[in-house]
């Protein structure tokens, strides 16, 4: 029998309904899980809970809880055959974008898991996505961090939030689901990373905070919030542009704002408004004076994941020019060949 590690952070999903709401309980997830019988039934793992002291709201994840969630998988790496991290909703898209730069030669699965509602609750859907992880992570080859919820497993840095209250509550939209668990679970291998050389031993990359900042292009926005927003200590921008990777071309003070901005080794990344598609910088002449200014192509990437690439680059690299040179470069299947 294969044997999981449940890594518990916290999130709606192993939190207890009182009088005063939902509130997190120390040991209450274990107690619901010991009275679900299937998970009795010879096809379940084995499994043993890690519950983090104090239970997190997701809204309070950081980089520095990104790393315990990634040490506590090293540390327990040779014990078990696969792990699942309960997170909640709200930041899970982060940590399934930072995880896989942070889990180098990771050979065994990390799937994060949550709810809508909480596994004690009369109508949830916490018991599907809990039991359908578990089976994923124990009984198939998915050497990756992906996310599992309503019914499909996401590459982990593919994923975005785009419902606060459906249970279908997250998508990957410019890359096909790893698997989908419909009235049969179908795994989809061609789409999934290759396992890295099991010789190699899992290697914990540290993510630290860096002065990042995000910026959405709208028909009359203010310039001058714009150079306020560019000023030191920024280190990066992800811009969110229009389609394609267009801004407002006939705009020299929006592009004199981009290009001093550039000169000053400040890092900025067009990355698309548009749910699916690639940012292609060469195709209209709005995105191309935005590639001659110093604007990078973010591609296909995911703002979460951008966030996080960033982030990780910042890390490891203290040269700007080779980390302007290796944004482009995929890591871990955060991007499409679509350039």
């Amino acid at each position: 029998m294969k044997n999981i590690c449940i890594i518990n952070t916290g999130g709606t999903i192993g939190m207890k309904p009182t009088p005063d709401g939902l509130q997190p309980v120390k040991g209450f997830l274990a107690e619901q899980m010991a009275l679900m019988p299937e998970l009795k039934d010879p096809l379940m793992p084995a499994y043993e809970i890690v519950e983090y002291t104090p239970i997190l709201d997701s809204a309070n994840m950081s980089p520095e809880n990104w790393l315990k969630i990634a040490r506590d998988i090293s540390e327990r790496f040779e014990k078990f055959d696969a792990f699942v991290v309960l997170h909640g909703t709200d930041t899970m898209a982060y940590t399934s974008s930072a995880l896989p730069f942070m889990l180098q030669n990771l050979s065994k699965p990390v799937i994060l898991t949550g709810s809508q509602l909480p596994l004690g609750h009369v109508r949830s859907d916490a018991r599907e996505n809990l039991k359908t992880a578990m089976m994923l992570a124990a009984n198939y080859d998915i050497p990756e961090v992906s996310l599992f919820f309503g019914e499909k497993l996401l590459r982990g840095c593919r994923a975005t939030k785009i419902s606060a209250s459906m249970l279908d509550a997250f998508d990957s939209p410019n890359y096909l689901p790893l698997a989908t668990a419909e009235t049969q679970i179908e795994v989809f291998q061609n789409r999934i990373i290759k396992k890295t050389d099991a010789a190699k031993p899992l290697k914990v990359e540290t993510i630290r905070p860096a002065e990042l900042a995000t910026f959405r292009l709208f028909p009359g926005m203010s310039v001058e919030v714009l150079k306020n927003v560019l000023k030191r200590p920024l280190k990066a921008l992800i811009l969110e542009t229009y389609g394609v990777g267009n801004g407002p071309a006939i705009n020299k003070k929006f592009l004199q704002a981009i290009e001093l901005a550039t000169r000053d080794n400040i890092v900025i990344v067009s990355c698309t408004q548009c749910r699916h598609g690639c940012v292609n910088q060469s195709s209209y002449a709005a995105g191309k004076v935005m590639e001659e200014a110093g604007v990078l192509s973010g591609h296909d990437i995911t703002i979460e994941a951008a966030i996080a690439k960033l982030l990780y680059l910042f890390s490891v690299q203290t040269d700007v020019a080779k980390l302007r040179q290796d944004f482009d470069k995929n890591f871990v299947g955060e991007i499409s060949e679509c350039h």
